[in-house]
Formats: C-alpha cells, sequence, structure tokens
C-alpha cells in the first residue's frame, strides 16, 4: 500500500486493466489506496509458493527431491540434474532394486530409492505386473521372479532391462550369467506356467515340501565372465541416465587429480573468461558447419564427478582435435569460460585422451633441491619451453631423494612445457637426469 502526498495531472491517455471492470486502483479511506491490485496479488501468490518451496527443500531434503525425481521421472536429463542437485545435498540417490523399488522414486531414511517408472524401456504395466507380484514377497532369484511374473506382460526386454540396469543385482552378482541364461530360465517359467493351468503336475509335485526335490527344478545359469565395468556403466548410463556401479572417473582421483589439479564442472561457473583445465567424460558431440564459410564446428558435452557443461570447438580448433572427438572418452580439456545468459560454456583450446598423458619426471638430489644455481637453472630452462604465453600443458614433477626416502613435488603450470621431446633434451643438455613417463600407466588405463 502506498499513501499519496501529492497529484499532478499530465494529461489523459488510454488504460488497459486485467479482469477489472472498474478503477484499478481502490480506495481505502485515509489517503490509502491498494495500487495495482492484480499484479500484486499475482506475484503474492508467486512469492507464497516460493516460501512454501523453500521450507520444504530446508526441513524435508529427502521428501522434496524425491518428489522433483518423481515429477521428473520421464526426462533423464531432469533426473540427472536433480539427482545431481541430492547428491550435493549429501543425498544418496540408490540405484533400482526389484524387491526395493517402487513406481516413483521413495524416500529410504536419508536416501531415495530409484523409481522403477523412470526406468528406460519398463512400461507401466510391467511395473504393476512385478508390484503385485511382490506383494506375496520378495523376489529369491531369476527363476522365481520369472516364474512369478506374466511373462506377457512382463517380456524379455523389459527383464533385460532390467538386468542391465543393476536392477536384479540383489538376486544375483553376475548380470552377464542373467543375460545367458535368461531365454533358458523364461522358456522354464513359461513350461511350468502352461502345466500349472492345465492342471499337470509331475510325480514328484505331489509330495510338496517334504524334503523331496522337485523334479522340474530351475536351470542353473551359466557359468560366465561377468561383463566389464566398461560394458555396465555405459548401459546403465544409457537406461537410467546416471552410473551406477561406479563413475568412470573415479579411479582417476588418486592419480589424476594431484597431478593435473583440474577444476570441476560444477566449480566452472567460477572461473568465467578464465583459462582452466578439466578432466571429464565426452557424452554427447554434435557436428556443424558455420553458415558463414561452411566450415566444421562442434558442440560437446562434458561430464565428470560434479556435474556436466557444454563445451564449443569453434573451427580454428576443429581440425586438431577432430580424431579425438569420441563418445565415452575420458579426456583432460583446455578452454575458456564463459557465461551466455543462464549458460556456462567451454570454449575448447585443446583436448587429449587421458590416457595420453604424459609427465616429465626431473630426478634431484636432496643437495641438488638446495643449491641455488641449479634451481636458477631449471627454472630457466622450464621457462623457455614452456612457451611465449606460458601456456605448456605438459605437467613437469620433481623427484627428490631415492627408494622409500623419494618425495614429489609438482611444478605450477607455468613451469608446464609445450613440447616433452624438445623439453626432455634441453634438460638432459644441462645435466638434469629427466624422463618422460604416462600419468595413467598402461596397465590401469582401462
Amino acid at each position: 500500500m502506498v499513501k499519496i502526498i501529492r497529484r499532478n495531472l499530465i494529461g489523459e491517455a488510454a488504460t488497459y486493466d486485467i479482469g477489472l471492470g472498474k478503477d484499478h486502483n481502490f480506495l481505502l479511506g485515509q489517503g490509502l489506496i491498494a495500487s495495482n491490485c492484480f499484479n500484486k496479488s499475482h506475484s503474492t501468490a508467486y512469492a507464497y509458493v516460493t516460501y512454501q518451496t523453500a521450507y520444504l527443500k530446508a526441513n524435508y531434503p529427502v521428501e522434496y527431491m524425491t518428489a522433483l525425481l518423481s515429477a521428473s521421472s520421464g526426462n533423464k536429463d531432469k533426473i540427472r540434474k536433480y539427482r545431481e542437485n541430492a547428491e550435493r545435498m549429501g543425498i544418496q540417490v540408490l540405484p533400482p532394486d526389484i524387491n526395493e523399488s517402487d513406481l516413483d522414486f521413495r524416500p529410504v531414511g536419508e536416501a531415495i530409492r530409484f523409481g522403477l517408472s523412470a526406468v528406460q524401456n519398463l512400461g507401466e504395466n510391467a511395473i504393476g505386473a512385478i508390484l503385485a507380484a511382490r506383494q506375496e514377497g520378495p523376489f529369491g532369484s531369476l527363476a522365481d521372479l520369472c516364474s512369478r511374473l506374466d511373462l506377457r506382460v512382463v517380456n524379455r526386454r523389459a527383464l533385460e532391462t532390467l538386468i542391465t540396469c543393476g536392477g536384479l543385482d540383489s538376486l544375483h552378482d553376475n548380470r552377464q550369467a542373467m543375460l545367458k541364461g535368461l531365454d533358458l530360465m523364461i522358456d522354464w517359467a513359461q513350461t511350468k506356467a502352461k502345466e500349472k493351468a492345465s492342471g499337470q503336475t509331475n510325480l514328484f509335485d505331489s509330495f510338496g515340501d517334504e524334503g523331496v526335490a522337485s523334479f522340474d527344478e530351475a536351470p542353473v545359469l551359466p557359468k560366465v565372465a561377468d561383463l566389464t565395468l566398461e560394458e555396465k556403466l555405459r548401459q546403465e548410463k544409457e537406461l537410467l541416465g546416471f552410473y551406477v556401479s561406479e563413475h568412470p572417473l573415479e579411479k582417476l582421483r588418486t592419480t589424476v587429480a594431484p597431478v593435473l589439479s583440474p577444476t570441476s564442472l560444477m566449480a566452472i561457473a567460477d572461473h568465467v573468461n578464465k583459462k582452466v583445465s578439466a578432466v571429464a567424460i565426452l557424452t554427447d558431440i554434435r557436428k556443424i558447419f558455420t553458415k558463414a564459410n561452411n566450415e566444421p564446428m562442434a558442440f560437446i558435452q562434458l561430464e565428470d564427478i560434479s556435474g556436466q557443461v557444454e563445451g564449443i570447438v569453434f573451427p580454428r580448433t576443429y581440425p586438431n582435435i577432430e580424431q579425438l572427438l569420441n563418445v565415452d572418452s575420458r579426456v583432460i580439456v583446455w578452454g575458456k569460460v564463459q557465461q551466455k545468459e543462464d549458460r556456462t560454456q567451454l570454449i575448447v583450446d585443446h583436448l587429449e585422451p587421458i590416457e595420453e598423458v604424459r609427465m616429465l619426471m626431473v630426478r634431484l638430489s636432496l643437495a641438488q633441491l638446495n643449491q641455488t644455481q641449479t634451481q636458477q637453472r631449471l627454472k630457466e630452462i622450464l621457462l623457455r619451453q614452456a612457451g611465449e604465453k606460458k601456456q605448456g600443458r605438459i605437467p613437469v614433477i620433481v623427484i627428490v631423494g631415492q627408494g622409500n626416502e623419494r618425495s614429489f613435488i609438482r611444478l605450477g603450470q607455468d613451469y608446464w612445457v609445450e613440447d616433452d621431446h624438445q623439453a626432455l633434451l634441453a634438460l638432459r643438455q644441462g645435466d638434469f637426469h629427466a624422463y618422460r613417463e604416462n600419468l595413467i600407466p598402461h596397465a590401469q588405463a582401462s
């Protein structure tokens, strides 16, 4: 409300009211007037809803995030975003489980259990049949599951989906064995269902559970090697929108992060207009051609454990890294962060598979480390090899001491080199013991 102190006539003009038949402003007496009533009531409603939402998020975070995830069960991008938000709030989103998951996401203590409705290739009829059969009790095995389901509703594709997304891990610890034995298990369950429907029983079924084994015992799953971690992760990402077994970058935390000190994609918005490097997975690549000169460029999607960001590869950079743009490859990317409207993007300058990243190792004795002349000579060589703009991408590690007494010193990025071959020659000519080494040993690259 406002109080009118003074009024001046400035002429007449046409006015347009929204939903009101009379004057837009209402006199309340004593010189007070309710101005722009419709707009204020509208904004008040939005403000109240915002307050309610903030209250629920602050006081019931698990239930709040559960509701958001359930409301977005048909949109993998939103599920991924809300899951990342939940993880940042300290709320774990548990993978789907045939004995634990319901139709929608649901709170489980301080965590959230994934809803079956958000699993790709599972229809509502199939989910309804699973939940109805589960009312008799939890499923004990793949055979038990198949024998209790109507396999005309929950077909092979649905069962295969449940296996590959990890939804049946509680029934058997080998997804490949379940996939290989699925057809045999379905045939057995269907045969058993037909016999039951026709009233046929075998000789031993009539004995019940008096210690006599059933004649038509469920087939045994084949003994085969399980899917590789990479295969599991790829299938999980395809069906759920995120990784369940492990994030592909998880193993690199202890080897890559201490050496390269990359910026996490979640924190990249804090470095607008700055040069950064990040370790990520290429999850999507979209090649286009510029309208002006018909030159190739690309939009890429980068993902790490903390989040995602869009990268732009302009025509000047594209030819240099075109062969390195492969979906699911783990890379280190260098570029400049820009803010475009409400989106944070990375202008890519260079990109390299993480398995190919090399380090330049320089051995120094404790005596050499304490010699000012040796330090100065090493500094001069590395600065010359860092390039004019000091944008070298090959890290330099100094190893001090021998055996178990060794310590490792990572030099700052101002001393990283552009060409490790030339830098190696220069260091050796300067009487330094230097050599090259892969950041990730070949045995651990996969």
